[in-house]
């Protein structure tokens, strides 16, 4: 448990993945590893209506890939393989027949972002933050790209790539459409987030598989896309720009 875990419950249709890691819910390989087994799981059991994902603790949802994981790449086999974790966690919730619910109930960076992306429907408390913050590491948000594009559009997408020390509101993601609602409280969050799994559980799996095909049309490339994107990511983190950024970045965080 000290190096994170993802769970899964299911009850009435209703399955939700949980992940968690000590470090503000970062994700190392075996993390994405598990969220997309477990996300393609949920998806292939005819009970399941719905998914809901979430993180544990009220710190961050996710701070992105794990800093001790990007140290750790010493060539760009090792790089794409991690990378290309947040590729099939992608293209997990993409290619489930069920809508995936995503719950924010706190900021979120770099992949982290790319997740609330991707999910089909996300709700977050107004303390949910987001920020790109690839850039500064000497990376860039190229894997979660098409799915934060697809969001918010190509020039915000820029926007928010080029400006990785920037945190944007939650009340910023609702209107540029990263969160579907913002909530004051994680209670109103939670019941949200409760009525209306309850509510698509109770829906025509037919109907809602075919809408979520429907709704991801034009994706059908992102099994290859992301992969390709992960190439660069693996070959960039790298470049002696990312080991020093890093460690910089936790020589920090241990002063705080």
């Amino acid at each position: 448990m000290s190096d994170g875990y993802v769970n899964t419950s299911s009850e009435g249709g209703i399955a939700t993945v949980t992940f968690h890691h000590p470090k503000s819910n970062s994700l190392p390989g075996h993390i994405l590893r598990g969220m997309a087994e477990a996300i393609a799981t949920a998806g292939k059991d005819p009970t399941t209506r719905v998914i809901i994902l979430r993180s544990e603790g009220e710190k961050a949802f996710c701070a992105g890939a794990s800093f001790d994981e990007l140290v750790a790449i010493t060539d760009e086999a090792r790089g794409l393989e991690f990378f290309s974790g947040f590729a099939h966690v992608i293209n997990a919730i993409r290619t489930a027949p069920v809508f995936v619910i995503g719950r924010i109930h706190s900021h979120c960076v770099g992949g982290g972002v790319g997740l609330a992306c991707a999910v089909d429907i996300a709700y977050a408390h107004s303390n949910a933050s987001a920020r790109l913050s690839e850039l500064a590491v000497g990376i860039g948000p190229f894997v979660v790209g098409p799915a934060v594009e697809r969001r918010v559009g190509a020039g915000h997408f820029g926007l928010l790539s080029a400006t990785p020390a920037t945190r944007r509101s939650a009340h910023w993601c609702e209107q540029h459409g990263i969160y579907a609602e913002v909530f004051d409280t994680i209670e109103g969050l939670d019941a949200r987030i409760d009525a209306h799994a309850k509510e698509l559980a109770s829906y025509s799996p037919e109907a809602m598989a075919e809408i979520k095909r429907v709704a991801w049309k034009g994706t059908e490339d992102w099994d290859a896309l992301l992969i390709d994107r992960a190439r660069i990511s693996g070959r960039l983190v790298l470049s002696e720009f990312t080991l020093n950024a890093i460690a910089r970045f936790k020589a920090e965080a241990s002063r705080r």
